[in-house]
């Protein structure tokens, strides 16, 4: 089981393997922390993630890290659920967002990832809920990754992933 640590940063910063970015379906950059993604890795990233498009909520690819920062090796791309109420599967969804990262985390041979919060900003998933099942996702998914950072962009959000932690 991988190690979890709850940091709050810059998720483009972060010294490990890859980093997973919450993309929209087009892979081509969004708001948030794709936009932080994108704009670190520059624009390859874009055609990289144009020529792999759509994807499909719940699911992963990665691509090279361009311009990131080494030992940024990665990025992992995948489509967190929009929130509609809790009963249209966003729970199955964004618990497959974690699965499948670190599914292509193994497969690239990443040992560390850094993961952002899913889903919680303009997808609207509510952030304590998210928090419980990235953490419960992370810890029952059999992986070869070592150490697993949830990047929290803020002291709240930081607080909200260390509660669910604490309550693992």
């Amino acid at each position: 089981m991988a190690r979890i640590e709850i940091v709050v940063a810059d998720i483009t910063g972060e010294a490990v393997d890859a980093i997973v970015t919450a993309a929209n379906e087009s892979l081509l950059g969004g708001g948030g922390v794709d936009g932080a993604v994108h704009r670190a890795a520059g624009p390859r990233l874009a055609e990289a993630g144009a020529a792999l498009a759509p994807l499909d909520p719940g699911d992963a690819v990665v691509t090279p890290a361009f311009d990131l920062q080494p030992p940024v090796r990665h990025v992992i791309h995948t489509v967190g659920p929009v929130w509609e109420g809790g009963d249209q599967d966003e729970a199955e969804v964004l618990a497959s967002c974690y699965r499948r990262s670190l599914e292509e985390a193994d497969r690239i041979g990443a040992r560390t990832v850094a993961f952002p919060a899913i889903a919680t900003g303009v997808y609207g998933f509510p952030a304590e809920e998210a928090a419980g099942i990235a953490v419960r996702t992370i810890q029952n998914t059999p992986t070869a990754v070592e150490t697993v950072r949830l990047v929290a962009y803020d002291a709240e959000a930081g607080e909200i992933l260390q509660a669910a932690l604490s309550a693992s």
